[in-house]
C-alpha cells in the first residue's frame, strides 16, 4: 500500500460508522455475526479523526425490503423490486425503536453528523451516498466536500451489504475509500449461484478491484496526507 495510506490527514479524512445499531447486533432483528465486536473499535477511531459521520438504517414499518411484506418470501430470498433485485430480510430498524438508534456504547457525541438512510418505503438503501434505485442521492457526499473530505473510512456494519455498497459509491463520487477490516463484520450469505464466494468475500473483491484499500485500526495513525 502506498506508505500515507494508514496516515490520517485530519482536515481531509473522515470516518464513516455505517449501522452501528442494536437490530444488527447478537441478539438483534438482523445480527450480524460478531457485529458488537465493532463498537469498541469504532470508539477508538474516534480519536484520530476531526470529522467522523454515522448512519442508521431507518425503515417505516411495512418497508419494501422485508420478507413479511411479501406473502410466503424467507428472510434472505430475493424478488425483483421495480428498482432490480432486492434481498428480503427480517424486519429490522423500524423507525423510533430502540433496534434503529445508534448502539448505546458508541461515542456518538463525536459524530458530526448522522444520516437516516432506507426511510423511504419503496426504496431500500444499503449505501451511505446513493438508494437501491442507483438515482437517489443521500447528499452524503456533497456534505463531505462541504467538510474539505477527500477521503473516507469505513467501519460498521454490514461489510458485504452497507459498508460495501457505501465504499463502491464513494469511490463513484470521487473519493479515496480505506475499508478498515476489524472495525468492521459482514453476514456472509452464500452465492446466489452456488459458488464458493459468500456475499462478504465477493464485496471485498469489488472493492480491491476498485482501489479501495484495507487498513487495521492498529496500523492507522495520526499525520501525512493521502496521495
Amino acid at each position: 500500500m502506498p506508505a500515507d495510506t494508514a496516515a490520517i490527514d485530519t482536515a481531509r479524512d473522515a470516518l464513516i460508522a455505517v449501522d452501528v445499531q442494536p437490530d444488527f447486533m447478537p441478539g438483534g432483528a438482523l445480527p450480524v455475526p460478531g457485529g458488537d465486536a465493532v463498537v469498541p473499535v469504532v470508539n477508538r477511531l474516534l480519536d484520530l479523526f476531526a470529522v467522523a459521520a454515522a448512519t442508521q438504517d431507518w425503515h417505516p414499518a411495512g418497508h419494501l425490503s422485508f420478507a413479511s411484506s411479501h406473502p410466503g418470501a424467507a428472510p434472505f430470498s430475493r424478488v425483483v423490486a421495480p428498482y432490480g433485485e432486492q434481498t428480503l430480510w427480517p424486519d429490522h430498524c423500524i423507525q423510533g425503536t430502540p433496534g434503529a438508534a445508534l448502539h448505546p456504547g458508541l461515542r456518538a457525541e463525536r459524530f458530526a453528523a448522522v444520516l437516516r438512510k432506507g426511510w423511504r418505503r419503496d426504496v431500500d438503501s444499503y449505501s451511505a451516498f446513493t438508494e437501491n434505485d442507483r438515482k437517489t442521492p443521500t447528499g452524503l457526499a456533497g456534505w463531505l466536500r462541504d467538510q474539505g473530505i477527500r477521503r473516507v473510512f469505513l467501519a460498521g456494519l454490514a461489510t458485504d451489504f452497507c459498508v460495501g455498497w457505501s465504499g463502491l459509491d464513494a469511490l463513484d463520487h470521487g473519493f479515496g475509500v480505506v475499508l478498515v477490516p476489524d472495525a468492521c463484520r459482514g453476514i456472509g450469505i452464500p452465492a446466489a449461484d452456488g459458488g464458493a464466494r459468500d456475499s462478504t468475500a465477493e464485496m471485498l473483491r469489488k472493492l480491491e478491484a476498485r482501489g479501495a484499500a484495507f487498513v487495521p485500526s492498529g496500523d492507522l495513525r495520526p499525520g501525512g496526507s493521502p496521495a
